[in-house]
């Protein structure tokens, strides 16, 4: 594994100086500065996966490797940013500052710089505290050590990809288009699933839906394409087997590289937590998503693509988002009885979170960045399992096609329902938090809180 420990914020000032140097001799023109990096992140030893209850063995096997990948950004004002996707179920927020402490510390890169992003693949591997009551708390010893050793490694591992795309950085351009794909199904409004294929076929499928396939696209000067950014709003749920994978969205990225050599395709996953890939369940049916988001990529790729000037701002908060129903002491101690063995699981996490001295949070630090690039691309980043409806709304308010939500991103904590998801209940309206440990559900005012707090911070991008 390489290491770029020590390579320090006064060393990148000086290679970032000479790469701008670069720039002004090779043209008079103004460009970016990017580069890429990667890094195998599949399990290594047997370890348990993510996403489905039902899988209690370790799996062992793979279908395609997982990755972790990074874009590495710099506009001429000195202004940095670095993408990661990450071929994960998603990550927490303490894995999050883990990540953010030790890119700071050998990058100099600050918090509003960091973009991290889970496609939300469900045949990916447990990773650290995420939805502990379903997988953490119920594990065995050796498969709790093994669960927090690949974290451990992980930030490692992020870390030297981050390093060989800072390293690797040129004088480039950078534009954007968006596509279209329609796999994904509002799974709230589209049951039994099993006459999906019929509804399609007479469209008279229902329910909200984001196709939209944003697109950005790196090129160096002799334009060459070194990388590709794209996003789609569906949950990473076509496969549950016991082999690792990174389900369509491992795919898409997969036929992209294959279709374009040398180039690093990265995945970020939008706001489809009410939206599944249907059908579903054979291998072949993710080979094929993936193939159509690929080409959906494609025929973006190929059309005229508007070029993003060279300007990068980034903010980030965390908005304190209140919870509905947090449980007491008293609660806490029946609770643990529960034959229900999640909320059994969920009560005994929190009982030895106050046994160190923490109170139950009636409160959660929900992260938001909003990332402006050129003039052209607001890019949206929300924490947690994200319905569709904020996407929808968001690109209503801003500027459609030009604005970017992707979920799942920095901190996965629970879904994120609307305020009409939260009325409607089910899964995704709270019945879902217990398998995330969050204390109880969101209170009807977490969208509007939301909203506004983008909204801020969208401002603050275009002063």
């Amino acid at each position: 594994m390489l290491s770029f420990r020590g390579f320090g914020t006064r060393s990148f000032g000086i290679m970032a100086i000479l790469l701008l140097m670069d720039v002004c001799l090779v043209s008079g023109q103004e460009h970016w500065l990017a580069g890429t990096g990667r890094v195998r992140i599949t399990p290594k030893e047997p370890l348990m996966m993510a996403g489905y209850a039902s899988r209690t063995t370790p799996a062992t096997q793979k279908n395609v490797d997982l990755w972790a990948k990074t874009l590495f950004l710099e506009d001429q004002q000195g202004n940095r940013g670095v993408l990661i996707s990450l071929d994960l179920v998603g990550i927490g927020r303490a894995l999050s500052q883990r990540v953010c402490q030790r890119l700071k510390e050998s990058f100099g890169m600050e918090r509003n710089q960091i973009a991290i992003f889970t496609s939300h693949t469900h045949s990916g591997p447990v990773v650290g505290l995420n939805l502990a009551p379903m997988h953490f708390m119920l594990a065995d010893a050796s498969q709790q050590e093994k669960i927090v050793a690949y974290a451990d490694r992980l930030i490692d591992e992020v870390e030297s990809a981050v390093g060989m795309a800072v390293k690797g950085s040129r004088p480039s351009r950078i534009q954007w288009g968006s596509g279209k794909a329609t796999f994904a199904v509002n799974r709230r409004e589209n049951k039994p699933y099993d006459v999906v294929e019929e509804k399609r076929a007479t469209g008279t499928l229902v329910g909200p839906v984001d196709h939209d396939v944003p697109v950005l696209s790196v090129r160096d000067l002799s334009g060459k394409l070194f990388a590709i950014v794209f996003g789609y709003a569906c949950h990473a749920t076509t496969l549950a087997s016991a082999q690792w994978d990174g389900d369509y969205p491992g795919y898409a990225q997969a036929e992209l590289e294959k279709s374009y050599r040398e180039c690093t395709a990265m995945f970020w996953a939008g706001c489809g937590a009410d939206q599944n890939p249907l059908p579903r369940r054979k291998l072949e049916l993710a080979q094929k998503y993936g193939a159509e988001l690929a080409g959906a990529v494609k025929d973006v790729l190929v059309s005229p693509m508007a070029f993003v000037k060279p300007e990068l701002s980034s903010k980030y908060v965390e908005i304190p988002l209140e919870l509905q129903g947090v449980p007491d002491q008293e609660q806490l101690n029946q609770t643990v009885k529960s034959t229900n063995r999640y909320e059994a699981s969920r009560a005994k996490m929190l009982q030895k979170y106050m046994l160190n001295g923490g109170a139950i949070p009636s409160r959660y630090p929900y992260p938001i960045a909003v990332w402006k690039l050129g003039n052209e691309i607001d890019f949206v980043h929300l924490g947690g399992e994200v319905v569709v409806d904020y996407a929808l709304r968001l690109k209503n308010e801003f500027n459609g096609t030009r604005t970017w939500v992707a979920g799942y991103a920095n901190d996965v904590m629970a879904y994120i329902p609307s305020r009409r998801v939260l009325a409607e209940g089910g899964y995704e309206g709270g019945g879902s938090n217990v398998y995330y440990g969050l204390p109880g559900l969101w209170h009807p005012e977490s969208e509007a809180n939301i909203i506004k707090a983008v909204h801020d911070h969208h401002d603050m991008t275009n002063q």
